[in-house]
């Protein structure tokens, strides 16, 4: 694939990284945040982001095996958050390529609809099986993950730009 111009060169991403920052993401979703229904869901975030950057990675099973723990963590009905975390992995794959080609603000704008396209399952799917509409701060959370795409792309794409090491053999 022909690089954007002015985009530099990152180094490939460990694997070990990606796994940590979805853990992270897991254990800030799990923390008590007193049923703050703005809140941002950090897992949904670290999950669109490497479905982007790293769509042969990290993929849908492993969305539907996360979404799965956070239904059981949160007591929701079983397949509420996997549903919505495969179809926002299938999505992000699909955008992968166009996504990349765009800064990061304009990366956010792409990605906001699929946020809120992911919490628009949930919220669905909770109303169907019998639950009650949260109400309209439910539209907050996937605007603030928005917000938080170009803080989290500097975050996760930062261990990627550390320079590479050097070789008098090779120009680069």
């Amino acid at each position: 694939m022909i690089m954007p111009r002015g985009q530099e060169l990152m180094m490939p991403v460990n694997p070990l990284f990606i796994a940590l920052t979805i853990v992270v993401a897991l254990a800030l979703n799990m923390l008590p945040w007193g049923g703050w229904v703005w809140m941002p869901d950090w897992l949904l975030l670290v999950l669109a982001f490497w479905g982007v950057h790293q769509s042969g990675k990290v993929g849908m099973g492993i969305g539907f095996f996360l979404g799965l723990s956070m239904d059981v963590h949160q007591s929701a009905l079983l397949g509420q958050h996997a549903l919505s975390y495969v179809l926002l992995m299938f999505a992000c794959r699909q955008a992968s390529r166009r996504v990349l080609w765009f800064n990061v603000l304009i990366q956010a704008m792409y990605m906001a609809p699929l946020f809120v396209m992911a919490h628009a399952v949930e919220v669905v799917v909770r109303m169907v099986a019998g639950g009650i509409f949260p109400g309209p701060w439910v539209l907050i959370a996937p605007l603030i993950e928005a917000l938080l795409w170009p803080v989290a792309s500097w975050i996760l794409l930062a261990p990627q730009r550390r320079p590479p090491d050097r070789d008098s053999n090779r120009p680069l």
